[in-house]
This record gives C-alpha cells, structure tokens and sequence, in this order.
C-alpha cells in the first residue's frame, strides 16, 4: 500500500493510507544506506489486520529539512508579528532564501494587525513578487486570504516564537486544537509548546504541519551548495543583474552593479539588497572542507 507519513515518534512512523492509519517501524536497510524516513514522505507499506506495518520504500522527495524534519513541503508561510518581536527582515529574507533553495513557496505573512500598521513591509515583499498577507487572529482579518493559500498542498508556520502561528492555526482549522504558546513578557518570546512533527489532514484538500519550529534552518544556509546558489534565492534581482556592468558582480557594492541602480531607482527595496549582502558576508569564507595528511 502507498501511504503519507502524518507523524513520527520515538522510531514509529505513522502512515495514512485512505484515511487508515498504520503504525509502522522503518526496514533496517535504511539505516545502513543513510536514510531515514521523514514525516511529509510518500511510502509504499506492508501491514497486517491489527494495523501494524513496515515501511519498505521511500519515494523521491521533491525536498526534505533538517530541522524541523519534515519532506515534501509546497508552501512555508512566514509569519511575524507587529511587536515582541517587530518584524525582521533579515529573518524573513533568510527564509525565503531557503524557501528558494528547497523548491517551496514562501507566503509572508504579518500578524496582529490590530497592533500596528505593516504596509511598510508588506510594499518591500509585494515589490519582490511575493504574496503577502496581513492578519489578525483576534479579529479574523486575512484568514479567507490563508485558506485559499493552503488548498491542495502541505504548508508550514514559520516565524519566531510569539508571533501567533499556532492562534492562526487554530483560526483556521478550530478542530485541530493545537498547543499555542503565550509570549513570556520577562523573555520577549514565545514558549515552545509543539514536541514533534505532525501533518494535520484539512479541509481545504491539503495538510498543514505542527513543527517544532524551525530554530536550525539558519544552519541550512551554511553550505557550499547554498552559496553556490545565493543569488538564484533572490530571483527579484534577476531582471536587474543583466544590467550590471560586470558578468561576476557579486552585487556588493561593485561599481556600475545594476541591483544596486534598481534599489537606488527604488525598484527593489533597500532591505532586500541589504539582507543578500549580510548572507553574503556570513558566507564568504566558506570553502571545501579538505583533509591534510598526518605525517
């Protein structure tokens, strides 16, 4: 049988075969090819009338995470919050970097709304070509805007702890009744609340995930592979980097650099380009790692 993991505990993999859940342990030769199953994948399932079963293979995944660890996610909906904590844009440009890296869908998302005024930030992401929501759990503003977002894929909630990832989820989706966290005035964030990965079946044709959170995705960004590709993880710079004088501009402030004309000309905001050039300089010195031989 072909199943979807929704969950992972402790070694057992928990399979939804139409709407049937298995409860599954992984075939040992995964171990040994360095493999593990991840909640997100689709798996082919041997199991028996009690409803216990063994994973035997993987399909190929479109893309798979670290931390949380999940595979084959669609859309990562990036929230923030008006205050504790203010939106960062450094923050949010690093994951939508690694939206692009992984071939998933960045959705910005502000929250509480009913806090302050984000049309700030939300002109800076709307700029960049990315669709850009605001919210307010409270008052059910932007909600019907999410849920047209999430049919027919499996998402993410994204964002530092306190933002209200889980109250939007629970707005969405009031029958999941999923843990939220209250933000702690003495630390200035939220609480962790979430213990594992979840796929939660929805309404909307799709699943959402209950994660951990993301607190080593910036981790992800350290690799060869992701400075390699950098520049494609900011596609709206594409239509400005023919027009750079240099065919190897780094875009870091080279002379006659056509993203940096396009910020000046105000076409692409200044915290984008900003944003790149921190990455950048955090990545700059990464290289091969080599062994040298003991003598």
């Amino acid at each position: 049988m072909t199943g979807l993991i929704i969950k992972a505990i402790s070694g057992f993999y928990y399979v939804s075969v139409n709407d049937t859940v298995y409860e599954c342990r992984a075939r040992g030769s995964f171990r040994k090819e360095g493999a593990s199953p991840l909640v997100g994948d689709v798996v082919d399932i041997t199991a028996d009338e009690s409803l216990k079963g063994v994973i035997e293979s993987i399909h190929p995944r479109k893309n798979s995470l670290i931390r949380p660890a999940v595979a084959n996610l669609d859309k990562l909906f990036i929230v923030s919050s008006f205050v504790t904590p203010a939106p960062n844009t450094l923050i949010i440009d690093r994951l939508i970097a690694l939206c692009h890296f992984y071939s998933i869908t960045p959705v910005i998302v502000f929250n509480k709304s009913d806090l302050g005024d984000f049309t700030e930030f939300k002109e800076i992401y709307e700029k960049s070509g990315y669709k850009t929501i605001i919210t307010s759990a409270s008052k059910n503003e932007g909600i019907e805007d999410i849920k047209r977002e999430i049919e027919n894929c499996v998402c993410a909630f994204t964002g530092n702890s306190g933002v209200g990832k889980s109250s939007l989820l629970n707005v969405l989706f009031p029958t999941l009744n999923l843990q939220t966290g209250e933000v702690s005035d003495k630390l200035g964030r939220g609480r962790h609340t979430t213990r594992h990965t979840e796929l939660f079946k929805h309404s909307y044709g799709g699943y959402v995930a209950d994660t951990p959170g993301f607190s080593s995705l910036d981790s992800q960004l350290f690799t060869l592979e992701f400075k390699e590709q950098m520049v494609a993880c900011f596609p709206d710079f594409e239509p400005f980097t023919h027009n750079c004088r240099f065919l190897d501009c780094a875009h870091i402030g080279e002379s006659g650099c056509g993203v940096e004309a396009a910020v000046k000309a105000g076409e692409l905001s200044k915290t984008r380009l900003d944003s790149y050039q921190s990455i950048f300089n955090e990545l700059k010195d990464l290289k091969p790692y080599s062994k040298t031989k003991k003598r």
